[in-house]
């Protein structure tokens, strides 16, 4: 989610340690597809108007057999231990039980399964800026803000501000929640600064742990049940079929568990990589996908139906986010920040 050129000028830190090694390499099967690319540049222009869709239906009973209170030391002891729960994940591609109508998850309107829908823009920045920063900006042509606010991946683990005071704060005056978890980085991510929180040998079982730890983080920030949560996989060569395979079993086993635990799964990468490897996934009938896209391409204006790497009928409808431009420099209210931009068509956070 972090423009290249940002990243290269933050000092990371490892917030995660001990993710242990595997028994067995997972046998997932899915062939990648072709290409990969970052999208660099900036592009300009304007959506309609911000507004807010409220829930409309319930969404799926949490799954009781999944327990969303995990910490960084279980995730990292769920990942060395069990390899039934691994092989169930890969069987499933291989004996077809995995696959199903992608349409369960990746068309129809959310909001039937209880999800509140933003139609507008946004932006995102690394750290969270201060609520009276949040206040400022709602001069902006602005309704909705990204947040890192979990994943042993984030580029910026720190946040001062950040918290569950902040989110409600921040909704009080009217701002929309995007939920970002930086989780696990598929082994082959270009980004040189995410090659040491690269997918281990058990990816099934990793997705599954940082699943349950994306909702006990997402309810620590009071953020509910029917709340999107985005997972943040930076470009990577799906090309490389073995890379693919072991990206996509962890991308499944993210989404499936945070399905099950009461909340949407959105996905986030760039269109070239990360959503152009998915949308071959949804093509060839692979379920577990996530709910809702969010696809980077700068470089042409903002839109979310006319993304080339989707089909039109795909993640639609409110389904989509299109981040059009990134590492940009604004001012409203006399504030200034460092920010990506984003037009919004899709699932937000329901803040309690």
């Amino acid at each position: 989610m972090i423009s290249q050129s940002r990243l290269n000028r933050l000092r990371l830190r490892k917030s995660f340690v001990g993710y242990t090694a595997a028994l067995t390499a997972t046998v997932v099967s899915l062939a990648g597809g072709v290409g990969v690319g970052a999208q660099p540049a900036s592009a300009e222009g304007a959506v309609a108007a911000a507004r807010i869709a409220p829930a409309d239906g319930p969404y799926p009973d949490p799954d009781p057999d999944l327990d969303p209170e995990v910490s960084a030391a279980d995730i990292a002891a769920d990942i060395g231990r069990g390899t039934e729960d691994e092989e169930r994940g890969a069987a499933s591609e291989r004996t077809g039980t995995g696959k199903a109508t992608p349409a369960r998850t990746t068309t129809g309107d959310p909001r039937a399964r209880g999800a509140s829908v933003f139609e507008g823009r946004a932006f995102d920045t690394c750290h969270a800026p201060s609520l009276s920063t949040m206040r400022a900006w709602r001069s902006s042509p602005y309704g909705a803000v990204g947040i890192y606010y979990g994943g042993r991946g984030r580029a910026c683990p720190k946040q001062p501000y950040l918290g569950p005071g902040w989110v409600r704060g921040a909704r009080a005056m009217g701002w929309q929640m995007l939920p970002l978890y930086v989780g696990s980085q598929s082994p082959c991510v270009t980004n040189t600064h995410k090659k040491h929180v690269r997918i281990g040998a058990r990816p099934w079982t990793q997705g599954k742990a940082e699943g349950r730890d994306a909702v006990r983080r997402a309810k620590a920030m009071a953020m509910a049940p029917r709340s999107a949560l985005y997972l943040d996989m930076e470009a990577y060569n799906f090309h490389k079929k073995a890379c693919a395979r072991t990206t996509l079993a962890y991308i499944r086993g993210w989404s499936s568990t945070v399905r099950a635990l009461g909340y949407l799964p959105g996905f986030y990468s760039s269109a070239e990589s990360g959503v152009r490897h998915l949308e071959t996934a949804r093509r060839a009938g692979v379920n577990d996908l996530p709910d809702a896209m969010w696809f980077a391409r700068w470089h042409m204006g903002p839109s979310v139906d006319k993304e080339r790497a989707l089909a039109g009928g795909a993640w639609q409808p409110h389904r989509r986010i299109h981040q059009y431009a990134g590492d940009v420099t604004e001012s409203h209210g006399g504030r200034r920040m460092n920010i990506d931009r984003n037009a919004v068509d899709a699932p937000v956070a329901v803040v309690k």
